[in-house]
């Protein structure tokens, strides 16, 4: 089950919040929502990626992935895409670039929980990205402390939007990035595939 391209118009407000979901969970929920009201945007969308190059084993299906990932996004602001496989791209770098270039105007905000952070510098073109996009990091528990610390967090200091201004974060031209203080889920994928909660 694949989808079209999404429909964005100039001037709108969207973020991109990717990984395998292997499985979609309540924490990508819980992100997906607090990112939406926190930051002003129209709409999140769900880039359900072929796989992840930093992951040493593949994850399901993308079929079975997409499915179980519109069962648990009823919102119809938040959508569950295959864009990075129709364009046939893996890299965060690609999909942001490309995504820029087939939306023109879109105000495009990439979401990453503070646990990325941390690995943030260990990203193919990683300096390339927060000089592309806003980027917004959602606090994670046993991360928030290392993801303040991190090689990524130290580079981009100058950058760093305090919280009470991310309602502006969309327009603000990159590199721009903010963190985030929300609700503690400990919910995570590789837990759920492994039976643990």
């Amino acid at each position: 089950m694949t989808t079209c391209f999404p429909l964005a118009l100039p001037g709108q407000r969207i973020g991109l919040l990717g990984g395998s979901f292997d499985p979609a969970h309540a924490g990508h929920l819980l992100i997906s929502q607090v990112a939406r009201r926190r930051l002003g945007l129209d709409r999140v969308w769900w880039l359900v990626s072929p796989g992840n190059p930093l992951k040493a084993h593949g994850p399901a299906p993308l079929d079975a992935r997409m499915t179980q990932a519109r069962r648990l996004a009823q919102d119809p602001r938040i959508l569950v895409t295959d864009i990075e496989a129709r364009l046939a791209l893996r890299l965060t770098a690609d999909t942001v670039h490309a995504l820029q270039q087939r939306y023109s105007g879109v105000r495009f905000v990439w979401l990453m929980g503070s646990d990325n952070l941390v690995q943030f510098h260990h990203w193919d073109r990683w300096k390339q990205i927060a000089r592309s996009v806003p980027i917004a990091v959602m606090a994670r528990p046993g991360s928030r402390l290392a993801a303040r610390h991190s090689v990524a967090a130290q580079v981009m200091r100058a950058a760093r939007l305090p919280e009470v201004r991310a309602l502006t974060l969309a327009d603000r031209r990159p590199p721009a990035w903010t963190l985030l203080n929300l609700p503690m889920s400990s919910l995570s994928s590789t837990a759920l595939r492994g039976g643990k909660t």
